[in-house]
């Protein structure tokens, strides 16, 4: 199964924020489509990601003020995306060695989706039945 394959059962919808927006508001919009990262879009072109860990890290542990901060001052800078095309035993491959629950899906430089650990595992668990009930046909023949 690839990248394409688990955007076309998830949907298209992704959000956005400006880097010069500030990181409250980018927090109450995570919380109001209840995900867990944002991505840092300007001109179209993604500039980062932000998470409730930078959040955590950045700002809490910091005693900074989100009110105050803006989402460039946390962002991560050092994303890693992947292509439609690649495998999601690749993205559980990077998502494991780096460490990330999100990776953003650039086609050509321009962003087309972001995908989460919980779309990779459920893209394996479906694998895993396919593979569960090919056997069992297999088997019972």
């Amino acid at each position: 199964m690839t990248v394409n394959q688990i955007i076309s059962k998830k949907g298209g919808q992704v959000h956005t924020v400006l880097p010069n927006l500030t990181v409250f508001e980018a927090l109450k919009l995570m919380c109001d489509k209840n995900i867990g990262a944002i991505l840092v879009v300007e001109e179209d072109v993604l500039k980062g990601i932000l998470s409730e860990r930078d959040y955590a890290r950045k700002v809490v542990l910091k005693d900074k003020n989100s009110k105050n901060t803006l989402v460039h001052e946390i962002m991560d800078l050092d994303f890693t995306a992947v292509k439609p095309s690649d495998s999601i035993d690749y993205c559980m491959e990077l998502m494991s060695s780096k460490r990330v629950r999100h990776l953003p899906v650039v086609d050509q430089n321009k962003l087309i989706n972001v995908i989460s650990i919980g779309d990779v595992v459920q893209a394996i668990i479906e694998v895993q039945k396919d593979t569960i009930e090919h056997l069992n046909s297999y088997i019972t023949q």
